[in-house]
């Protein structure tokens, strides 16, 4: 896997939809934060942004494809859709939902209200949510950070 300015561009764009993810889950559970009734009869329950690792190569599999020498172009050029050079298997995002129990209201007049008066209502906290946003967009700003330093580099390197 020969590295150049095309895999961090890569990484950093994988980087910057999983934070764009984050904030339309985000989004959707402000935009449903009062919703006691979805589809299925239930109160809307909170989007959660799921992300795991995907399991790699061994290191000793990482290493042979690092030296193999199968050819002098691949080695000097470093070629950005050479296999073994993407991304993308990395990291696994999805959105999933959060399946605590929904927050109980105390709200007779309400017509989603049972017979003792109380309502179930979406299990989102605006505070959460707020904080899950600041955390989310800072991410994409740091991956855009490194794209404009990336391309910032590549330009620089131009000149010389």
């Amino acid at each position: 896997m020969s590295e150049n300015i095309f895999s961090t561009f890569e990484i950093s764009g994988r980087g910057m939809s999983l934070q764009r993810m984050r904030l339309n889950a985000v989004a959707n559970n402000i935009a449903n934060a009062n919703t006691t009734k979805g589809p299925d009869g239930e109160p809307y329950k909170r989007d959660i942004v799921v992300v795991s690792a995907v399991q790699g190569n061994s290191f000793e599999d990482e290493l042979d494809t690092q030296i193999s020498m199968t050819g002098s172009d691949n080695i000097h050029s470093g070629i950005a859709n050479e296999e073994g050079n993407s991304y993308s298997n990395v990291l696994e995002a999805h959105l999933a939902k959060d399946d605590s129990p929904p927050r109980m209201v105390y709200d007779p007049s309400h017509p989603d209200a049972d017979e003792e008066g109380y309502v179930a209502m979406p299990n989102i906290n605006i505070v959460t949510e707020m904080v899950e946003m600041i955390s989310a967009q800072r991410g994409f700003e740091a991956n855009a950070s490194v794209v404009e330093s990336a391309k910032n580099m590549a330009r620089d390197s131009l000149d010389i």
